[in-house]
């Protein structure tokens, strides 16, 4: 069995962060270990507090796993704070870790921000770097890039800056784009165009978690990055049409809606 690793902050409401990571790995049948960052009291509604976790802590979460267990890929979400940043790559550094796939978690959908000014930095410097692929939505990406991004030719010159910072490869989400969304995968010499439908729903809280957790899923079970974004795509889709309400704000996504699907057709 292949083994992923997620770092990042714990969702209380369960539709994002650690727990929609751990839920995609379950659902792609690889065994899921977790090294939690932060702390976040949150729901449907939005954020309401965030609390982050001593770095010596997170430092020996790290540890702990890669001391014992081999890590076929790892995902890592919000880290929130320079110091944070900076132990993780240390540590993901010092142990080698590969198929490292990062989610620039920088703000919540409700506004509530998830990565201080300061880090921003930080992230570009020491994270990025070491990273096998980066998954930034249009927001974060004109943030890195430092461009404002309008359209696709946009997407694929900040494609090109950000793969200067240092990443293998630079998947920008095209959702809020006007039109059908269409991501943008860049390796430094080709771009590969992954066109989706748009999908008239509230009821996406986690999908940047989910689709960052499924490509690291997807790569340790050793497809290729245009397979393991193909794939990734696929599923997020299919959670996405199949999410359900829960609360009273933006609800999740299905992470099981195969195994209910197939269940159904019994």
């Amino acid at each position: 069995m292949k083994k992923v690793l997620t770092i990042a902050g714990s969702d209380s409401s369960g539709g994002a962060g650690i727990q929609a990571d751990i839920k995609t790995f379950s659902a792609h049948l690889v065994y899921g270990m977790s090294v939690i960052t932060s702390v976040t009291a949150q729901n449907t509604k939005g954020v309401l507090a965030a609390f982050d976790l001593p770095k010596e802590f997170i430092e020996m979460q790290i540890r702990a796993i890669y001391e014992d267990i081999d890590v076929d890929a790892v995902k890592i979400g919000m880290l929130s704070s320079s110091e944070i940043i900076k132990t993780v790559a240390k540590a993901l550094t010092y142990y080698n870790a590969k198929n490292i796939v990062l989610d620039p978690v920088m703000v919540s959908k409700s506004g509530f921000k998830l990565l201080k000014d300061e880090a921003i930095s930080t992230l570009v410097e020491d994270l990025i770097p070491i990273c096998t692929i980066i998954t930034p939505n249009i927001d974060e990406a004109s943030l890195m890039a430092g461009i404002k991004i309008k359209n696709i030719e946009d997407v694929e010159k900040a494609c090109n800056k950000i793969y200067e910072l240092g990443a293998e490869n630079v998947l920008i989400k095209g959702g809020h784009l006007d039109g059908e969304p269409i991501d943008v995968l860049y390796d430094g010499k080709d771009f590969t165009y992954f066109k989706g439908k748009r999908i008239i729903s509230k009821n996406t809280h986690g999908t940047g978690c989910t689709l960052s957790s499924a490509i690291a899923c997807n790569l340790a079970l050793s497809y290729s990055i245009v397979d393991a974004v193909k794939r990734s795509k696929e599923y997020i889709q299919g959670a996405i049409e199949n999410s359900f309400s829960i609360g009273y704000g933006v609800g999740p996504i299905d992470h099981f809606f195969r195994f209910r699907l197939n269940k159904n057709d019994e």
